[in-house]
């Protein structure tokens, strides 16, 4: 007789590593354009020339990139991170679209990939909405 068990611990080993390789991907992604962006690399400086908000929010979105990307790698900070960085591709896929133009595909997939992995860690945000209550 099978454990009915079985198919739950399954679908969360499957579950947890589909999260660790989707956080694995987004925080390599995040690392190298939050620190891009914090080294001041001529093509970030130049895009956010043409945004117009001025370099300290260049330092302010690489600093928020680098912050979430190791929020994603930390277990306990995982769901954080995730929201953070989803929140963050919003406005850069806006600003694509909007402001500066050029391809917003890159942001959507990082949007996609940070939303799939804040879906995954949900019960992280219910739980504390509960204790909330």
């Amino acid at each position: 007789m099978q454990s009915t068990s079985a198919p739950s611990a399954a679908a969360n080993k499957t579950a947890k590593v589909i999260s660790w390789s989707l956080r694995g991907l987004a925080a390599a992604a995040f690392l190298a354009a939050g620190g891009a962006k914090l080294a001041g690399v001529p093509m970030m400086i130049a895009i956010f020339d043409q945004i117009g908000a001025g370099q300290w929010f260049r330092v302010f979105t690489g600093a928020v990139e680098v912050a979430g990307a190791i929020a994603l790698l930390v277990p306990a900070t995982a769901a954080f991170g995730a929201l953070l960085l989803a929140v963050t591709m919003v406005f850069a896929v806006l600003t694509h679209l909007f402001v500066i133009g050029g391809s917003p595909v890159p942001a959507i997939l990082l949007l996609l990939i940070t939303g799939t992995i804040a879906w995954l860690h949900r019960r992280t945000f219910a739980t504390i909405l509960d204790a909330l209550r």
